[in-house]
């Protein structure tokens, strides 16, 4: 479980138990208003709060009746493979039963419950019951290589069929020698199928290097080749590791990425204290990057100070390789740091509802949530004790710097944007600043290496036009009327286009409480190329409770009913309302009765 499960408690029965049970994994502790004293957090809604935990990816262990969390995840079932463990137990401790995700987590975790309160696990899952073991949930530090055929082989063994060992003793399973099925635990490459089932250690380390701007698949190759020539399989790496200056190759990720496992980085500095440890030490290196290996002082940081080089520099014309072992497997936190990321997350309005699982899954995994605070609020239960850094409005170039020089020391750091984070949002800005460099207003060079990823939102056009019907049927723009960064003559320039080209219009920021006057400038442009008549909405916090629409004619629009948590959506001239049994209704035809009334070609 990559993400620390919440402990959730409903009721004063339970609070005890919840609160071992939270100090025993190290948890926070979410409990019910009124109901649980002193939580780390409180909440309203158990299956509102539940749902969002369960939807970001967050394991929950529900001091309560398995029903409460069954109904609360219910709606969200879709995919075992990626649903996180869920886990219920009884007020008093003496039952702990996974109820979801017994084999990406639960029963471990389940068992792990009870033998601290004195309980029982009531394990379910059929290879857990019969037989002790779960073949697709290898212990941490091994890797199963083929786990499309582990129901194939439970099922043979459940059927009284035992099993042939080869290498370590991962499971303790019956041995038979003749048995129809194998469980192989090697380093080496080795071929599985329905009759074995392959299991990698992974105690190796690749070392990478390569010249900026190397072809992936030469690094890919080379590292493949490493790898064949010790007889090393490739699930039996554990990372791959290089200097921090090569953070942001591409090459060097996509190797990580291909192998599924962490990129870990070093300073130069690092890997210098390695140079004694080296076989191929370069002073050619040294000169360019300040250390006497990359590939192989990489290697061996993350093996270990008992680890050793298995395979010295390997080279081609832009890259090096090199294979470290450790001398056990290695399934904890590893040494160095990862590169780093900034995700961009767009929340929509703030409705758990209109948030998609990306962002809230990008949410679950931050380590530090940046924004202003009212968008970090709107979170809810997953950003729940979470640590944050807010910052004002106007505060948005400070908010994004922090961000980037965070993830640049290994950080997963996520900026909090209501709406879409690439539409009149942070996304942007973040950007800006990696392209200044490090000059003024720019960021580290360290931080311009970090990863930057982005979860799309529902933005505010959206909101407002699915409220409103369909009125984004034909061509739309969007166009914001602040003037903070926008000059007032642009904007002009803009509005009189967009009037000119007939587009429905998204108007963003309409108002402020220095700013009154460009939506009316605005209007009286419209004015001069569409009807006096034509439909305008003015859609204000939407997807929130005190969510309000109304519609106006555009020549009754006023300034006044306008604020700045105000979208306003001008149709075009072919733009109108139409009545219907839950009120009016806008849309824009996109002009299917044209093609239905034009004579066949």
């Amino acid at each position: 479980m990559a993400v620390k499960p919440v402990v959730l408690c409903i009721n004063r029965a339970g609070a005890r138990v919840a609160r071992r049970v939270a100090d025993h994994l190290g948890a926070a502790l979410h409990g019910r208003v009124d109901r649980v004293d002193a939580p780390d957090v409180a909440f309203n809604d158990a299956l509102d709060h539940v749902r969002d935990l369960f939807a970001a990816g967050v394991p929950v262990v529900g001091v309560c009746a398995s029903g409460i969390l069954i109904r609360a995840v219910a709606p969200l079932l879709s995919d075992k493979r990626a649903e996180p463990p869920v886990v219920a137990v009884s007020d008093d401790g003496a039952v702990v039963v996974p109820l979801l995700g017994g084999h990406r987590g639960a029963n471990r975790l389940a068992r792990d419950i009870a033998g601290a309160l004195g309980g029982a696990a009531a394990v379910t899952t059929a290879g857990d019951v019969a037989l002790g073991v779960a073949l697709d949930a290898p212990p941490p530090g091994y890797l199963l290589a083929n786990p499309e055929d582990a129901k194939t082989a439970m099922a043979a063994l459940l059927a009284g069929g035992g099993a042939r060992l080869i290498g370590e003793a991962l499971f303790d399973l019956p041995q038979k020698p003749d048995a129809e099925i194998e469980i192989a635990v090697t380093e080496a490459p080795l071929d599985g199928g329905p009759a074995r089932l392959v299991y990698h250690p992974r105690r190796h380390v690749l070392g990478v290097g390569c010249a900026r701007g190397c072809d992936a698949a030469e690094l890919r190759d080379l590292a493949a080749r490493v790898l064949a020539d010790a007889g090393i399989a490739p699930g039996a790496v554990a990372a791959v590791a290089t200097l921090d200056l090569k953070a942001d190759e591409p090459a060097v990720n996509a190797l990580a990425a291909r192998l599924g496992v962490p990129l870990r980085l070093f300073t130069a500095t690092e890997l210098e204290a390695l140079a004694p440890r080296l076989a191929t030490p370069s002073e050619v290196v040294f000169a360019e990057v300040g250390c006497h290996g990359v590939s192989e002082g990489a290697a061996l940081a993350v093996a270990g100070p008992d680890g050793a080089l298995r395979v010295a520099k390997t080279k081609t014309a832009n890259a090096t390789c090199a294979l470290a072992r450790a001398p056990d497997v290695l399934d904890g936190p590893l040494p160095g740091r990862g590169r780093g990321r900034v995700a961009l997350v767009g929340i929509g309005p703030g409705d758990a509802q209109w948030r998609t699982p990306e962002a809230s899954r990008m949410v679950a995994q931050a380590e530090e949530l940046v924004g202003y605070g009212l968008y970090i609020n709107l979170l809810g239960a997953i950003a729940a004790g979470k640590p944050r850094a807010e910052f004002p409005l106007g505060g948005e170039e400070d908010r994004c710097r922090h961000a980037l020089e965070e993830a640049a020391k290994g950080r997963d750091i996520a900026i909090i944007c209501s709406g879409d984070a690439g539409i009149y949002a942070m996304g942007a800005l973040v950007y800006e600043l990696v392209a200044r460099g490090d000059g003024p207003g720019g960021v580290s060079d360290a931080a311009r290496r970090v990863e930057i990823v982005s979860a799309p939102g529902v933005s505010a056009l959206q909101g407002a036009a699915a409220r409103a019907g369909a009125p984004l049927g034909h061509d739309f723009c969007a166009i914001s009327l602040s003037d903070l960064l926008t000059p007032r003559e642009d904007i002009l320039k803009r509005l009189q286009a967009a009037a000119e080209g007939d587009f429905v219009i998204a108007f963003y920021n309409p108002v402020s409480k220095r700013r009154r006057t460009l939506l009316a400038d605005a209007r009286d442009i419209l004015l001069k190329y569409r009807p006096a008549d034509t439909p305008v909405l003015l859609a204000s916090s939407l997807g929130r409770p005190e969510e309000a629409l109304k519609y106006r004619r555009l020549d009754a629009l006023e300034v006044d009913e306008v604020d700045m948590l105000t979208v306003v959506l001008v149709g075009s001239s072919q733009s109108r309302l139409v009545a219907t049994g839950d009120g009016p209704r806008m849309f824009t035809p996109r002009g299917y009765a044209r093609k239905l009334a034009a004579p066949d070609a």
